[in-house]
């Protein structure tokens, strides 16, 4: 298997993918005007179960130092432009993707 995660930020979706096939799609928040999330492509470096803050139940670090993909305490900002440049999941999607994807995943964020 060979997961890879793809990140639209323009239609707030985070793709699941395995050998190039969807596996499934879950909704995002994504940076807001002034702290906008970064274009690339990164890795996943680190899990970190219960980060406190405002990072809901798990933080996923990439390799873009200080950006990752984390659960939130605020789920009304899934779906909009919310973060200071993080990927924001619902708690129970961030639970769901960390148990399947790997450290060292490829992670792509575009517009």
């Amino acid at each position: 298997m060979a997961y890879s995660i793809d990140i639209n930020t323009s239609t707030f979706v985070l793709t699941l993918s395995d050998d190039g096939k969807t596996v499934n799609t879950y909704p995002v928040g994504v940076g807001k005007v002034g702290t906008s999330t970064p274009a690339g492509t990164f890795t996943i470096v680190n899990k970190e179960p219960n980060p406190g803050g405002p990072f809901g139940v798990l933080w996923m670090g990439l390799s873009k130092k200080h950006y990752g993909i984390h659960g939130t305490n605020d789920p009304s900002s899934i779906g909009k432009r919310s973060s200071h440049g993080c990927i924001r999941m619902q708690n129970k999607d961030v639970l769901a993707l960390s148990r399947v994807v790997p450290i060292g995943t490829v992670v792509r964020i575009h517009p």
